[in-house]
């Protein structure tokens, strides 16, 4: 059995998100730099690319939507092939991806919750926010209805995901209708009962963890009235930020101190120096119990004993994500990771030949989208390291994956059939009696009919 050469390399990618094909296109010039030949195959289960910008920014936020350009054009040069509806570990295995290709790339990111550990938080009418945004985002596997019936609602969290679920939350349905939302989404928004989303965070507003472009949006909503508490801006001054960042954020915050509030519909409530202690009720959500924090002065917190309580009838959790395992790989289930140096994957502290990990799977989710492409760097550099030194070991089996995916009925989807499916998307947006961007097909099966077809609405 010879060892792979950079000649002629084949390269399977799990994950269509941003992480999976920055690393396609990072590896890809590598190679043809180095005067050799790369043939990749990107896997993903959903039937669509894209991942978390597919399913994972809020649907007004279309400059952030905007790099699906940029890796659209990846993908339409034609070295990488979409192979879409295929769970790894489930239609084909890791092992068989070993036996095929030179190297394996694991770029699945992180699509769960992480936990909240405190009292009440599995009650009815507690979520995560991973679950929500999932919903907003027409993921074909959650349900098609959320219950929106409730008129008091609370974020537990100071990043981007929380700002994107109050904004959601306290947004009025016909402020989205020119976006790409789902049906079923614009109809359950429009039948909301809320009127007071609450946000909470444990430290105060000089240690948020949003970015400015998201905290500016979310002053810019429509007939929705923001409230903030002076008690919370004792450390908020903009000339002592530590960075340009920060102290844009400041001044907006500041800024809404002295909004004027117009009797809008809706209210935005955010609430700094709060620990959540317990989600009460007996039942169902009834309130939250928090203790009031104060700053200790190296950027965390401490408990000051005082005790506060407020009445909401559902809560999210917006404290981070989490990744699954990919069934056949190594997993820490403790830090939620495929355990790996730099990349390189390894088991009981031995490298794996031919495995990597890149993105929020290889080192958690943090980081905005751009960070992957230089945490692809690092992974694609190592490969190619290992191509040169001799390390992999070649595939062992001859023939095109597809067509043993095929012998196992598996529906895959192509490139050719995401294109299908986009038009039919945008199609439908264009016939749609409000004009928008698209109308996303949210069902699997209709995204699988549609993309396997080639049909759409003309």
């Amino acid at each position: 059995m010879t060892s792979s050469s950079l000649t002629s390399l084949r390269v399977a990618i799990v994950g269509a998100g941003p992480a999976g094909i920055y690393a396609g296109n990072i590896l890809t010039r590598a190679v043809t730099d180095a005067g050799g030949t790369v043939a990749i195959d990107l896997f993903d289960s959903l039937p669509a690319p894209y991942g978390l910008i597919r399913y994972g920014v809020a649907p007004d936020h279309p400059r952030i939507k905007g790099i699906v350009d940029s890796l659209h054009e990846m993908l339409d040069a034609g070295s990488t092939r979409f192979i879409g509806n295929v769970e790894v570990g489930r239609d084909i295995a890791v092992d068989e991806l070993n036996a095929r290709y030179d190297a394996v790339i694991l770029a699945t990111g992180a699509l769960r919750d992480a936990p909240l550990d405190i009292p009440g938080i599995d009650l009815p009418g507690s979520y995560g926010a991973a679950d929500f945004v999932a919903w907003y985002d027409g993921h074909p596997d959650v349900s098609r209805e959320w219950p929106l019936d409730q008129r008091e609602v609370a974020v537990i969290g100071n990043g981007n995901v929380a700002l994107d679920v109050a904004r959601v939350l306290a947004k009025h349905a016909v402020d989205l209708r020119s976006t790409e939302i789902a049906d079923n989404v614009l109809h359950g928004l429009e039948a909301s009962a809320v009127t007071d989303v609450h946000v909470f965070g444990r430290r105060g507003p000089a240690d948020i963890k949003f970015t400015p472009i998201e905290l500016r949006e979310l002053g810019e909503v429509p007939n929705v009235d923001i409230i903030v508490h002076d008690e919370d801006f004792a450390d908020a001054d903009p000339a002592q930020a530590s960075n340009n960042q920060l102290k844009v954020m400041l001044r907006v915050l500041n800024s809404w101190r002295t909004r004027e509030q117009t009797g809008a519909s809706r209210r935005l409530h955010l609430h700094f120096y709060h620990s959540p202690l317990a989600v009460l009720g007996e039942e169902r959500v009834e309130g939250l119990r928090f203790e009031r924090t104060e700053p200790v002065g190296d950027g965390t917190v401490r408990g000051t004993g005082e005790i506060r309580e407020i009445a909401v009838q559902q809560v999210y959790r917006a404290v981070g994500y989490f990744s699954s395992p990919v069934l056949g790989a190594p997993f820490d289930a403790v830090r939620g990771v495929v355990p790996n140096v730099e990349g390189r994957v390894v088991e009981a502290d031995a490298v794996v030949p031919g495995l990597y990990a890149t993105g929020w799977i290889k080192r958690g989710p943090v980081g905005l989208i751009g960070h992957t492409k230089s945490d692809a760097m690092e992974t694609i550099a190592h490969l190619v390291s290992d191509v040169e030194a001799g390390a992999l070991s070649a595939p062992t089996v001859d023939g095109d994956v597809l067509e043993a995916l095929a012998e196992r009925g598996v529906e895959f989807t192509t490139w050719e059939g995401w294109r299908a499916l986009d038009a039919h998307e945008r199609a439908l947006g264009a016939a749609h009696e409000h004009t928008r961007e698209r109308v996303k097909v949210v069902p699997r099966d209709e995204q699988v009919a549609v993309s396997r077809s080639g049909a759409f609405v003309s």
